[in-house]
């Protein structure tokens, strides 16, 4: 039996598609896509900005919220700009390092953001359920050190991934069906054994995120046990009611992945966009919807993003908003007088959104 000739030279270079099988649609599908980051962006900034700023908000619940907000950002400057690349200018082209480096922010983001919604989730549980040593267990110290072994854990679990990509030779087709580079999607097209990727990813799904979730609904389990115990009913709605943005994001956060999965292994006849659809929801609805939901639920986030916006404040939010309109107005002039041309309109929206939508959100 002849084996594999893998003597062809590897790729160096791959070619993202978009969302194959809706080309002609990519300007449409290109709006959602924008507006969903420029509100990721502009939300999660200013909340960012509010909580370092605003000494009212230096407790533990609100720093687990604004490294949040920071993996937020990463997690969608680290693909939607490229998906935005690829739909307006056909700039679908990566290079191997581009892509692992994609693939390496893209997945330690997502185990962090899994790591700081279980830190929320224990910062839920104490404060319900031991609210007299709330500001012994949860010091500033334990909090530093709970973002450091966060961040550390992220980090160590996905570096090994940027050592089984590079190893594999790509002598099959550079092109991928996607917006951005995954591991397994990536994988898939090389030209050698993949188990040991395989079995590896599974492993990192299952000890971080997997876990995670298990360890958030057990702290649920006891919260929920800790509010129903509570004498009167008003205490209980109120008890309820510091729970339910973090379960607002919680959802968030693993039902758009939930379903990927479920669509990935037993959607066999579903067209193949709509997985990648489903994929992009994972990228873009999180980072969008915390600060939205964050917002809307919590008074003291509520009333200081009134106070910037309408007091004292304004001259910071406006600063927050030039360096976001630079930066897309950087990305616009790289590629020349046609996005630019496109980038003016999409500035001007982004006004629109900004005055009349976002601030009223708050208020």
């Amino acid at each position: 039996m002849a084996t594999p000739n893998h003597t062809s030279p590897s790729h160096s270079l791959f070619i993202l598609l978009g969302i194959p099988g809706l080309e002609d649609q990519h300007t449409w599908i290109s709006l959602p896509f924008f507006l969903s980051y420029l509100v990721a962006v502009l939300g999660n900034s200013l909340l960012v900005f509010i909580i370092m700023t605003e000494r009212s908000l230096h407790e533990p619940m609100y720093f687990f919220l604004c490294m949040l907000g920071v993996a937020d950002l990463i997690l969608s400057t680290t693909t939607v700009p490229k998906a935005l690349a690829i739909f307006w200018l056909h700039a679908g082209e990566i290079s191997l390092d581009g892509c692992v480096t994609q693939i390496f922010f893209i997945h330690a983001t997502f185990i962090a953001e899994s790591g700081i919604l279980l830190g929320m989730a224990f910062d839920r549980y104490v404060a319900i359920c031991d609210p007299l040593r709330y500001t012994t267990v949860l010091s500033q110290a334990v909090i530093i050190r709970v973002g450091l072994a966060v961040v550390l854990r992220s980090f160590s679990v996905i570096l090994p991934d940027v050592f089984l990509v590079k190893r594999l030779p790509f002598c099959h087709s550079n092109v991928l069906p996607h917006t951005y580079c995954e591991h397994m999607a990536v994988a898939k097209f090389a030209c050698a054994d993949i188990q040991v990727n395989v079995w590896y990813g599974l492993s990192v799904l299952l000890s971080t995120v997997v876990v995670d979730a298990l360890l958030i609904l057990v702290s649920y389990i006891f919260i929920l046990n800790a509010v129903f115990r509570l004498p009167s009913r008003g205490a209980r709605q109120k008890a309820l009611g510091t729970c339910g943005s973090h379960l607002g994001v919680i959802s968030m956060f693993y039902l758009p992945g939930i379903f990927t999965i479920i669509a990935q292994r037993f959607g066999h006849q579903v067209p193949p966009y709509i997985h990648i659809l489903l994929a992009n929801v994972c990228m873009l609805a999180p980072p969008m919807l915390n600060p939205i939901i964050y917002g809307v639920k919590t008074r003291q986030i509520r009333e200081c993003v009134v106070m910037v916006s309408r007091g004292t404040g304004v001259g910071e939010m406006e600063i927050l908003l030039v360096g976001y309109k630079l930066s897309v107005w950087g990305f616009y002039v790289q590629y020349g007088d046609y996005s630019l041309k496109h980038g003016i309109i999409y500035l001007k929206f982004a006004d629109l959104i900004l005055r009349n939508v976002l601030i009223k959100i708050f208020s």
